[in-house]
């Protein structure tokens, strides 16, 4: 069973750990003198924290930096033990350690009592779920294990952690120095009737195993094999909830591709038919759709995850620099990584004392906010509350993460980012008094944006030079845009995500350019879903757009206009392509 200790730094959560280390035998053999024998030679006092805090300039300082991980086991079971940091500037770790733990000891200073930081874990325990949680006032030995210390503090934080919905299992009073009801109980505090750490600890409750949720598989990678004509291609991840079996029909969002798993594939393991929660594993499919990383698969029988582009949430801000409108953030969900923005925010709260302010703009460092996020496009997740490992995300601003967050709900919206640009470019584009028709008239063409798309490795750009020297052959007016070959040419990878999502607004931007000159644009993209051809024809708008699909339809719902399944007689492509164009009336002289 996992377990986190948290409290404000210097209130004792490293010694209560290794007091209970050591009241329980488990410390490696000799590891107790040893670090005895080496405060004796530094001339340093021995503390119980020491077990724990092995890095050099923790010990200098006396904090905890990192989340130390150890084991320990009680007459009824094993233990990890997450000592979490306390000190405000290193709650990212404090949040990444508390974020695996399925019950929380939170330990507050009887003589200092209840400080901001207390309030703030407490709140950020809440958030993340955790609803098993032990306070442990230590360091009684320094009010004469006086109980009306104990009561005063206990009524405080009880109101408190009633208004952020935890209710405490255990409040215990202990001295971990002393060794006073961590492991055994002692005449100090005959006053006390309940238990002791370790017995409390005992008495949570393990959480249910995972397995028997229903199945989230987020989507690390598609393996794909070609020798010895093993022509596999494997989805493969870390089965996060639920179970998955030969035969079941699955659901990959937020494409909304089904297929059939054929098989479950293990590396050096004998034939399975199923894999469970927690396993790293891949499937292969009857129907070989096209998928890409950061998909979640799902039972096609079982309740479905939420999908949307725009989500309510709970984040908590540890960027350096504030988390602000109208700039582009990444948010990472399960397997999930995409471009962000903060779109609204609804309120600000003070974690210490739950006050809140609705009159911001912006998140501050060490802020928790309630607010609205807009990814660049749909991903698939859930609420926190029901699946933790779906809903919840980290945001990360210049390769660093600057916050964490849980969501709370989907929100529906026919406004987002891109048909704003678009309205408000409309407002702003002061247009000549020569219309699209005047142009059309002249330039004997209908402007438009000739999309060739499928998979890389077709022989599209070779398609479009060639279809753009047929047409200016011709007398048309058209320009091959060749500039987006070197990032466009193959599929998208999770690193170079947010260059993609850019650079396909600038390719929408430039487009609008051309067709509204009354051009025939020509372009080509490779590994095109749904989400990135709508964005693209959007920004285009108010002209019209033309898709050629080359090879494999790798799309789920977005209608093309014509499918080539292979070059093999490009010239025959081309006049097919011309004859559309002029059932489109593009090509203007076709209907004069």
């Amino acid at each position: 069973m996992s377990i986190v200790v948290i409290g404000h730094v210097d209130h004792g959560k490293s010694t209560v750990i290794g007091r209970l280390l050591a009241d329980t035998d488990s410390l490696p053999k000799g590891k107790l003198a040893d670090v005895k024998a080496q405060c004796a030679r530094n001339a340093r006092p021995f503390e119980y924290a020491f077990l724990l805090d092995a890095l050099k300039d923790e010990q200098a300082q006396g904090i905890t930096i990192d989340s130390a991980r150890c084991f320990f086991k009680s007459s009824k079971r094993h233990y990890l033990i997450i000592d979490a940091p306390g000190h405000i500037e290193f709650l990212k770790n404090m949040i990444s350690g508390a974020a695996r733990a399925e019950a929380a000891v939170l330990v507050i200073d009887a003589k200092e009592g209840v400080q901001e930081n207390s309030r703030r874990h407490g709140y950020l325990l809440s958030m993340l779920g955790i609803r098993q949680v032990m306070v442990v006032i230590n360091k009684m030995d320094l009010v004469n294990y006086d109980p009306q210390v104990f009561e005063t503090i206990k009524r405080d934080y009880l109101e408190f952690l009633g208004k952020v919905e935890i209710e405490a299992t255990f409040f215990l009073p202990v001295s971990a120095m002393e060794g006073v009801n961590i492991a055994e109980n002692t005449p100090a505090l005959a006053w006390f009737q309940g238990p002791t750490v370790l017995e409390a600890l005992d008495q949570f409750e393990k959480e249910p195993a995972p397995v028997d949720q229903v199945l989230r598989f987020p989507v690390q990678d598609i393996y794909k094999f070609t020798e010895s004509g093993d022509d596999r291609r494997i989805v493969s991840g870390r089965i996060e909830t639920g179970a998955v079996r030969v035969g079941d029909e699955v659901l990959f969002l937020p494409s909304g591709k089904r297929s059939t798993v054929a098989t479950v594939e293990g590396f050096n393991l004998p034939t399975q038919v199923s894999a469970h929660a927690g396993q790293s594993t891949g499937v292969t499919l009857t129907d070989q759709v096209y998928i890409k990383p950061g998909e979640l698969m799902v039972r096609a029988d079982q309740r479905p995850p939420q999908v949307g582009s725009q989500l309510k949430v709970n984040i908590f801000w540890m960027g350096r620099q504030p988390m602000v409108q109208d700039k582009r953030y990444q948010l990472k969900l399960a397997s999930a990584k995409v471009s962000v923005w903060l779109r609204e925010v609804e309120n600000v709260l003070d974690a210490s004392d739950l006050t809140t302010d609705s009159n911001r703009r912006q998140i501050e460092r060490h802020d928790v906010a309630e607010c609205i996020l807009e990814t660049v496009k749909p991903l698939a997740f859930d609420l926190s509350s029901e699946i933790a490992a779906t809903g919840r995300f980290v945001i990360i601003d210049n390769y660093e993460i600057a916050g964490g967050g849980v969501v709370l709900a989907s929100v529906r919206s026919k406004v987002n980012r891109v048909t704003e640009r678009v309205d408000q470019r409309e407002k702003n584009w002061r247009r000549s008094d020569i219309t699209p028709a005047n142009r059309a008239m002249r330039y004997n063409q209908k402007s438009t944006l000739v999309l060739l798309c499928g998979p890389a490795d077709t022989g599209k750009g070779d398609l479009a030079k060639a279809l753009e020297e047929k047409l200016f052959c011709n007398g048309r007016l058209v320009y091959y845009l060749g500039l987006s070959n070197s990032l466009m040419e193959s599929d998208t990878d999770l690193n170079t995500s947010s260059d993609r999502d850019e650079h396909l607004r600038r390719l929408g931007e430039i487009s609008h350019m051309f067709t509204d000159a009354g051009l025939i644009l020509i372009v080509t993209v490779s590994g095109l879903d749904d989400y990135e051809l709508e964005m693209v024809r959007t920004l285009n708008k108010p002209h019209d757009d033309f898709i050629v699909n080359v090879g494999e339809n790798l799309f789920s719902d977005a209608k093309i206009d014509l499918q080539i399944d292979t070059l093999e007689h490009r010239a025959e492509a081309i006049e097919e392509i011309e004859r559309a164009l002029a059932a489109r009336k593009h090509l203007v002289e076709y209907y004069l």
